[in-house]
């Protein structure tokens, strides 16, 4: 059973948005990092998409039950390539996760997309809303490897106020309600501090989200 490790206590960092330090047992860490390596390999596998004023995100993404780049959602990726199912193991844990940090369970869309993203030492990732979605379900986020500065703002402007929040591998962070449009990002990461026995060099981030979209 996943539960906060030793007992930590959920930390609420803005209304509706709550973070759960060790909440993913190392069982369920090794099982996600061995899962999170096959989607990459594909079909439609990792990749660093465009951005519209050109450049690359530094940031390897895969996306599970709806291919998202920027800043759409579709069923194929613009070779034509399918992209992956959603897996139903995402969509309970996730589940979980909401009633966890919320302490209720969801009632809302369902969860059925995913995006697996890969920071090495370099990558970084600017501050964004989630606002693709017709849903506003809560965005549920797990932490794998190595640990990060979590940037999580307001819902205005991509400036202060914001509150910088260290997840480490195995943390989950849960935010909906007021907060479902906040801007966040991750600033930096901190290269080598991920367990050693998860054999992970680099940080994976899984954000699963509903996406209110229909073929």
């Amino acid at each position: 059973m996943d539960e906060a490790l030793f007992g930590s206590p959920p930390v609420t960092v803005a209304p509706g948005a709550v973070h759960l330090p060790g909440w993913l047992s190392p069982q369920t860490q090794a099982d996600l990092v061995r899962r999170c390596r096959e989607w990459a390999r594909g079909p439609a596998g990792m990749r660093r998409h465009p951005m519209p004023r050109g450049g690359r995100m530094s940031v390897s993404m895969v996306s599970l039950g709806w291919h998202w780049q920027p800043y759409s959602y579709a069923r194929e990726l613009p070779d034509g390539t399918p992209v992956q199912p959603f897996p139903d193991l995402l969509g309970d844990l996730a589940a979980r996760a909401v009633e966890a940090a919320h302490g209720a369970p969801h009632r809302g869309d369902p969860y059925d997309v995913a995006l697996v993203n890969f920071y090495d030492a370099d990558a970084r990732m600017g501050m964004h809303q989630d606002r693709d979605e017709r849903s506003r379900a809560p965005v549920v986020s797990f932490s794998l490897g190595d640990s990060c500065v979590f940037r999580f703002g307001n819902t205005e402007t991509r400036n202060r106020p914001y509150t910088d929040v260290e997840l480490r591998g195995g943390d989950l962070f849960v935010f909906g309600g007021p907060s479902r449009m906040a801007y966040h990002g991750v600033p930096r990461t901190r290269p080598g501090s991920a367990d050693p026995g998860l054999g992970l060099t680099g940080r994976l981030n899984i954000t699963v989200r509903a996406s209110g979209l229909q073929d």
